[in-house]
């Protein structure tokens, strides 16, 4: 890997420009209530680009147009499913979570069910979805930094977690508001300036010769001679009888020059193996990828298992937004409901203008580095287009402008998720001082970049899938029931936890274990929120019902607090004499932090 002098300029500035802000805005965090909820002074517009510029991680920057580039049409309900999850959130969740008073997730399950076995548990599984959300984010800034910079993957994970952790240390809630809300903006340029750019040379007929149509049935073919070097063990097809020089071991056995493959049965390509095609030959693709341009235009292939496979993600996505700890959080920093509700109609427009840019790049990946179809590592797309299209300085800037913006999406993430983990444990493990906030981010910082080393590195949209199905089948039946329906009892919160999650862990246990004992798993491990959401609510309903000792004695009036106008004055912070009044310190800092 050749140094990419603009690329390593653009992250330098990015990670500057975030440790300033960061630095700046922690200067007047001073009590608890800045750590946790930033005062509760953030408004609508603020918020909303803070939430967005949380939301959009890895999965989105990269996943997304990775992805696309794998799948085809079925790829797109992923970008829908990020943005529509804030609709549900809007309409249900927002402005009653706002006015409970709550200051995390975990302290909501106990001011609604009176049960502190039950916020312990909520506890566990926060902690638990914080850092399996927080490890492909990492990850991917390996991804990130290796493919721009000569450096180990291991580099981008320890720069990202060092920088987020000194910054939420710092200012927590309140220094993390405003570096994320200027990271969405950064984002939004660095995705979308080379989209257009790319698009223009695409249209204006530029860019390398050979390149074959979207429209043609046939599979993508190489631009040029290619040489593809195999990080992983894969399996890929081929539609035609390929020829190609390998140089390592190939279909079990080993393989020095000029090398077959044929259609009829898949090959594996083992970690180590250089691959080189002539310029024109079909692009070889990993198995479980449509093969040719018409198969990856349409969605699906008929089975029944894909269309269950995609209301799967459906229900996994749509409703897992509702049950990420980071994302509702947020809503507790909005002066009240009002506020919280506004804030997520500006957060749909912000996501839905930014979605657009992956999605035009996975497309145009597809006809211009194809050869990442070969190793299954299409995150690496929006990271290489650019230099595929515009060759020389020109695709060098544009692809340092996609590093920077890239290397924000993990910063402004990591920090949503450590900020809102370490709040977690600061609160329910510790006494809960601005001392224990920074001990509890120490803690929860080290645990995700542990893994990040320890395990594979798996497609990153498709594991962001796998935790929203999580959240869906944990926090999502918890919230929309203990919101909306008075009869949800404790016992019934947590029966339905155990459950829903139960399902999802036992499907991501079989997944990993087919990865490494290579065997074919059903289609539900992959995505199982067809079986874990409905189970986790019914098996909350019909508990609740036959456990009415578990309801708190006051739902009445804890339901008319969720619900009751804000101009009525009913609501109220929860455990005053442990951390004061927020609107007490916020008159200490009034003017600031508000728009």
């Amino acid at each position: 890997m050749q140094l990419n002098p603009w690329a390593l300029t653009g992250i330098v500035l990015v990670a500057l420009a975030t440790y300033y802000l960061g630095y700046r805005s922690s200067r007047s965090a001073t009590s608890t209530h800045d750590f946790l909820v930033a005062r509760r002074t953030v408004r609508s517009r603020r918020n909303a680009a803070a939430i967005s510029g949380e939301y959009l991680s890895a999965a989105s920057f990269l996943g997304v147009a990775g992805i696309v580039l794998k799948e085809g049409a079925d790829a797109t309900w992923y970008p829908i499913g990020f943005t529509a999850g804030y609709l549900a959130l809007m309409l249900f969740v927002a402005a009653p979570l706002r006015r409970s008073g709550a200051y995390t997730l975990p302290d909501f399950v106990e001011m609604r069910l009176g049960s502190l076995g039950l916020r312990r548990f909520a506890t566990a599984f926060v902690v638990f979805i914080g850092i399996l959300y927080m490890v492909p984010q990492l990850q991917g800034a390996g991804l990130t930094l290796a493919s721009v910079l000569p450096v180990p993957a291991w580099v981008g994970a320890v720069v990202v977690t060092v920088l987020v952790g000194i910054n939420v240390i710092a200012g927590g809630m309140r220094a993390i508001t405003v570096v994320q809300a200027f990271q969405y903006w950064l984002k939004l340029f660095a995705i979308s300036v080379p989209t257009f750019v790319l698009c223009m040379v695409f249209f204006s007929g530029g860019g390398p010769g050979g390149v074959r149509s979207l429209g043609s049935p046939a599979p993508p073919v190489f631009t040029q001679d290619t040489t593809v070097s195999v990080q992983t063990d894969v399996t890929v097809k081929v539609t035609t009888e390929t020829y190609f020089y390998a140089d390592g071991r190939i279909d079990g056995g080993p393989a020095r020059g000029v090398a077959r493959w044929s259609p009829l049965i898949p090959h594996t390509v083992e970690k180590g193996t250089t691959l080189k095609f002539a310029a024109g030959t079909p692009v070889p693709v990993i198995s479980d990828a449509p093969a040719t341009n018409d198969a990856w235009l349409h969605p699906a292939s008929g089975k029944i298992t894909d269309l269950l496979q995609t209301y799967s993600l459906i229900f996994a996505l749509f409703l897992g937004t509702m049950g990420l700890p980071h994302v509702l959080v947020r809503f507790y920093t909005n002066p009240d409901g009002k506020a919280a509700r506004r804030t997520t109609v500006h957060v749909l427009l912000l996501l839905g203008l930014f979605y657009l840019f992956p999605t035009m790049l996975g497309a145009l990946s597809r006809m211009y580095v194809p050869q990442l179809l070969v190793t299954g590592n299409t995150d690496a797309a929006v990271l290489m287009l650019p230099s595929a299209m515009v060759p020389g300085v020109a695709g060098q800037i544009l692809a340092a402008i996609v590093a920077a913006g890239a290397f924000a999406a993990f910063l402004s993430s990591s920090s949503g998720l450590l900020v809102s983990v370490a709040g977690v444990v600061s609160t329910d493990l510790l006494p809960g001082r601005v001392k224990d906030f920074r001990v509890g981010t120490a803690i929860v910082a080290l645990c995700p970049l542990g893994l990040a080393f320890l395990l594979r590195t798996e497609d990153i949209s498709l594991s962001i899938g796998l935790t929203f199905a999580l959240a869906a089948s944990t926090f999502s039946p918890l919230l929309l029931l203990g919101i909306w329906w008075r009869k949800l009892s404790w016992p019934g919160a947590l029966a339905g936890m155990l459950v829903g999650g139960g399902l999802v862990l036992a499907a991501l246990g079989v997944d990993i274990a087919a990865g490494y004992a290579s065997f074919e798993a059903p289609w539900y491990t992959s995505q199982p929120g067809l079986i874990s959401v409905p189970a986790a609510f019914l098996t909350t309903y019909v508990v609740s019902r036959l456990t009415r000792y578990g309801r708190p004695e006051l739902v009445n009036d804890i339901m008319l607090r969720l619900h009751a106008p804000d101009p009525l004055g009913l609501m109220r912070d929860r455990a005053v004499a442990r951390f004061g009044q927020a609107e007490d310190k916020a008159r200490a800092g009034r003017g600031r932090h508000r728009k």
